[in-house]
């Protein structure tokens, strides 16, 4: 890895059976596909379940998950929330996920791909704006914001409407390019001084 390249991990926030989440999922993975500057570390939700029992002793099966799942949040340089909105807000695996760690999130970038209704997601963000402030982590401002996707997109995550998956791609892009500039200084910010809380 260069030093103009940075660890992204996509965190796919929706586990329900028959979700739209892989589609954005697999739309989002072609748009950072096209930069040279990122190495993707796609982390499901629906592939990693973890218990809604928080303890500080967890059961051997959310350990053997947090055991996979936590060294890959170390390891990011940046997050992307991928979430839909449930009932004005996110997903309780995302805030599940969350919850369960901290200082992987420190002194970190956060961006956000929602989508959902006539909002595109937008309410589940500004709910996941304030919690990420709470773990030290910077949210990026620009959001890539799908609203009402369902068939609007083919079975590989083309949108199939050319001026709104431009529109779509562009807004891809500027979230993208301030995502880099943060994570790239953070992480220089971070070796030069180990964030404390």
């Amino acid at each position: 890895m260069s030093e103009d390249t940075y660890r992204l991990a996509v965190v796919i926030a929706s586990t329900r059976e028959g979700r739209f989440a892989t589609t954005v999922a697999k739309w989002f993975a072609a748009q950072v596909a096209e930069r040279g500057d990122v190495e993707v570390d796609v982390i499901d939700l629906a592939e990693h379940p973890l218990s809604m029992h928080l303890s500080h002793e967890p059961s051997p099966e959310d350990a053997a998950v947090l055991a996979v799942v936590a060294p890959r949040l170390e390891r990011a340089d940046a997050f992307v929330v991928l979430t839909p909105e449930y009932n004005h807000s996110y997903p309780a695996p995302l805030k599940n996920l969350i919850d369960r760690h901290y200082t992987q999130w420190r002194a970190k970038p956060v961006a956000f791909v929602s989508y959902g209704g006539l909002s595109g997601g937008l309410r589940a963000v500004e709910h996941l704006r304030p919690v990420f402030a709470e773990l030290h982590a910077v949210t990026i401002r620009e959001v890539v914001s799908i609203h009402s996707p369902w068939g609007k997109f083919d079975e590989d995550g083309g949108h199939l409407d050319e001026a709104a998956g431009q529109a779509a791609a562009g807004a891809a892009k500027v979230m993208l390019d301030q995502l880099a500039w943060w994570a790239l200084s953070l992480r220089e910010a971070r070796a030069a001084r180990p964030y404390g809380s």
